[in-house]
C-alpha cells in the first residue's frame, strides 16, 4: 500500500470519528444544558497537559485535544474520566449533575448513544433516498459461479449455481458470504447441470473465509467492454465499446475472471484477442502492459435490482437497514465468543483495522456507509454496562431508580478507575494486534 493510500484511509477515519464523536458528545451536552447542568468542557479528542485549540463561551470551554482517541464533555458534579475528586469533595451545588433528579441524569447519560443511533438511521436513509439500493438477485446469476481455491475445497465447481444455504433459498447473491459467516451455515446446495447437490461446509471453513476477507465465489460474467482507457493499449486498436472478449492467444476465456487471469500470464507481451462484435468474430492484436492489462473496463452484464425510495419511504427503510446492521454486528461479536472456528486474535483489531475498511481512494458513498456503521458500533460499545462508559453510568442510575439508594461516591470513583483501566487494556490489546499483524507481514 502506498503512502498516499495510507494517508487517504487515515484521513477518512479521522474525519468519520470526528463527526461521530462531536455528535455523540452533543447528545450529552444538549440535555445537560436543557436541565441547567453546568458543562465545563466540550472537547474533540483528549487534551492531557495541553490542547491544540481552545476558547471559552459562557461557562463552557470548547477545544480540540492532541490525542485523537475520542472526545468528552466535562459535566460539573459528575464522576467521570477527569476524576475531579476535589470538586466532588465540596457540597453539591444546584447546577451540578449529582444534584439533578435521577431521570434527568439518565437522559443526559443515554443522550450520546441515542444520537449515534439516530445518526446511523439518518445516514442510511439519505443514502437510500439519493442512490437507492442496488443488489444482485441470485436469479440473475445465469452463468453460475467461479470458485476460488477455498470454494473448490468444499466441492463448488465453476458453473455451479448456488440455490440455497442450509436449504434456505438465496434471494441475493451478494449476501451469500455474510450469511455463511454470521449464520454459521452448515451446507450449501448447488444446481450442477440441472441436478441439486448438497455440499457440507467443513469445520474451519468460516475461519479461513474471515481471514481471506473476500468471497469464496464470484458470479460469472462475460467481459463486455464498457470503457477504453486513454493510457492503455486498447485505445490504439480497433476494439470498441460493446465488444465481448472470448479468447486470449486462442485460449477460450468466455468469462471476465478467466480473461483477466489469462492476460496476466502475458505481461508486456503481444497477444491475439478473440473478440465478438454482434455476430462477427474478430481477432485483435495488442501489447499488454507490464501488469498484464490491455486498458479496457468491463460493464455489468447481469441484471441488477435497484429499489428507489421517496424521501418519506427512505426514513423507515434507513431505520430497518440500521437495525439489520446492528444485528449483524452483534452476531459478529457473538461468534468471537462462542464459535470454535473464530479466534479473537484474528478477528479483533484497532484503529488500523478500522482505517483499512475505508477505500484507498476517496469515495463519499463508501465513507458515509462506513460512518453510519461506525456510529452503530460506537453506540453499542458505549452502552455496554462497563464503568467508564456511558453504559456503566446508566447501570448505576438504573440501580438507583430500582432500589431508591444512590451508590456512594467513593464506590463510583473506584468503579470509574476500574472501568477506565479495563477500557484502556482493551484498546491496547486491539491496537497491539494490529501492530503484531503488521510485524508478521514484514517478516
Amino acid at each position: 500500500m502506498s503512502t498516499e493510500e495510507i494517508l487517504i484511509k487515515a484521513a477518512q477515519l479521522i474525519l468519520s470519528l470526528s463527526i461521530l464523536v462531536v455528535l455523540h458528545e452533543l447528545g450529552h451536552f444538549i440535555p445537560a444544558k436543557l436541565f441547567k447542568t453546568r458543562v465545563e468542557k466540550f472537547y474533540l479528542f483528549f487534551d492531557p497537559w495541553f490542547s491544540i485549540l481552545k476558547f471559552k463561551k459562557g461557562e463552557t470551554e470548547y477545544g480540540i485535544g492532541w490525542v485523537p482517541l475520542g472526545g468528552y464533555v466535562k459535566i460539573s458534579g459528575m464522576i467521570d474520566e477527569s476524576m475531579d475528586t476535589e470538586q466532588m469533595a465540596k457540597p453539591p451545588q444546584p447546577y451540578e449533575f449529582r444534584s439533578k433528579p435521577t431521570w434527568q441524569r439518565l437522559i443526559i447519560m443515554i443522550g450520546g448513544v441515542v444520537v449515534n443511533i439516530l445518526v446511523a438511521f439518518f445516514i442510511y436513509a439519505m443514502l437510500l433516498w439519493h442512490y437507492g439500493e442496488t443488489r444482485l438477485p441470485n436469479a440473475s446469476v445465469v452463468y453460475g459461479v467461479e470458485a476460488d481455491s477455498l470454494g473448490r475445497s468444499i466441492g463448488i465447481q465453476d458453473g455451479d449455481k448456488i440455490v440455497s444455504l442450509d436449504n434456505r433459498p438465496v434471494k441475493y447473491f451478494d449476501g451469500i458470504t455474510a450469511e455463511v459467516i454470521l449464520k454459521e451455515v452448515k451446507s450449501i446446495q448447488v444446481d450442477r447441470a440441472g441436478q441439486v447437490i448438497n455440499l457440507p461446509i467443513p469445520e474451519g471453513f468460516v475461519n479461513k473465509l474471515i481471514k481471506r476477507k473476500s468471497s469464496f465465489v464470484e458470479a460469472r460474467r462475460p467481459f463486455v467492454i464498457d470503457t477504453l482507457l486513454p493510457d492503455g493499449a486498447a485505445i490504439k486498436t480497433n476494439l470498441q465499446k460493446g465488444d465481448t472478449m472470448f479468447a486470449v492467444n486462442g485460449v477460450p476465456t468466455p468469462f471476465m475472471s478467466g480473461f483477466t487471469t489469462e492476460l496476466r500470464k502475458h505481461k508486456s507481451e503481444s497477444v491475439d484477442l478473440g473478440v465478438l462484435r454482434g455476430k462477427d468474430t474478430l481477432h485483435v492484436n495488442a501489447t499488454l502492459s507490464d501488469k498484464g492489462t490491455v486498458g479496457i473496463g468491463g460493464k455489468e452484464v447481469l441484471e441488477l435490482s435497484t429499489i428507489h425510495y421517496t424521501f418519506l419511504e427512505s426514513l423507515p427503510a434507513g431505520f430497518h437497514k440500521g437495525i439489520d446492521k446492528l444485528k449483524d454486528y452483534v452476531s459478529q461479536l457473538r461468534l468471537i465468543f462462542v464459535s470454535k472456528e473464530i479466534k479473537a486474535t484474528e478477528s479483533v483489531g484497532g484503529f488500523a483495522s478500522i482505517a483499512n475498511l475505508f477505500p484507498a481512494k476517496w469515495d463519499w458513498v463508501a465513507f458515509w456507509n462506513l460512518t453510519a456503521f461506525l456510529s452503530i458500533v460506537l453506540a453499542f460499545m458505549n452502552i455496554l454496562p462497563i464503568p467508564g462508559l456511558d453504559g456503566g453510568h446508566v447501570l448505576f442510575l438504573v440501580y438507583e431508580i430500582v432500589t431508591g439508594r444512590k451508590p456512594s461516591e467513593k464506590f463510583l470513583e473506584y468503579a470509574q478507575v476500574a472501568g477506565m483501566l479495563l477500557v484502556l487494556a482493551l484498546l491496547l490489546f486491539a491496537n497491539g494486534l494490529d501492530v503484531w499483524r503488521w510485524l508478521k507481514g514484514l517478516f
